[in-house]
């Protein structure tokens, strides 16, 4: 994984370090919720990658989908097997720039703008959310809420339970990133 961390920052960030501010995580965090009439469906990950460049308002997440624990051992197991298809597509990725103005010595809470491509079961889609990034003790925390549709992924959901699941799914993301 230190060689993925390593790539991610070369590929996204350039070769010029000298004007980077980087911050990075191993334990990031991302989880999705969808109230149901069945049940509620929630699922979380801990295992994030991510990297923000503060420097040139670059960001870089991935986490492997089979890295998300669902509370029913049954659901993870449809998630992984039948919706996402982790063992085909093994993980998700997000790259991207954030719009706004973060002042890395001052601490506090900046709202931005969170542009760029999110890659999920081998499908790449543009996003455009709101975000915040916080600025605590030398930390840089991101953090986001956005809806994502599996169908705009490819996700096929069966038609047992196409109609008792909501068609959009709730994502949450924080990460607290540290220099590098």
């Amino acid at each position: 994984m230190k060689k993925l961390i390593a790539v991610i920052c070369l590929g996204v960030f350039g070769h010029s370090a000298a004007y980077s501010q980087l911050y990075l995580t191993r334990t990031g965090f991302v989880g999705f919720y969808s109230k149901t009439s069945l049940e509620d469906i929630k699922a979380e990950n801990n295992q994030v990658y991510a990297v923000i460049d503060a420097g040139k308002k670059n960001i870089a997440f991935s986490m492997l989908l089979k890295g998300f624990i669902f509370a029913k051992e049954l659901m993870q197991e449809h998630f992984n097997e039948n919706y996402v298809e982790s063992d085909k597509y093994p993980k998700a990725s997000f790259t991207g720039v954030y719009e706004g103005d973060v002042i890395l010595n001052k601490d506090g809470a900046y709202p931005v703008k969170i542009k760029g491509s999110l890659t999920l079961h081998n499908v790449t889609r543009q996003i455009e959310e709101p975000g915040t990034l916080e600025v605590k003790g030398g930390k840089l925390v991101g953090k986001s809420d956005f809806k994502l549709r599996p169908e705009d992924f490819n996700m096929t959901i069966p038609s047992v339970v196409r109609d008792k699941i909501e068609k959009e799914v709730t994502v949450h993301i924080q990460v607290e990133c540290t220099p590098k």
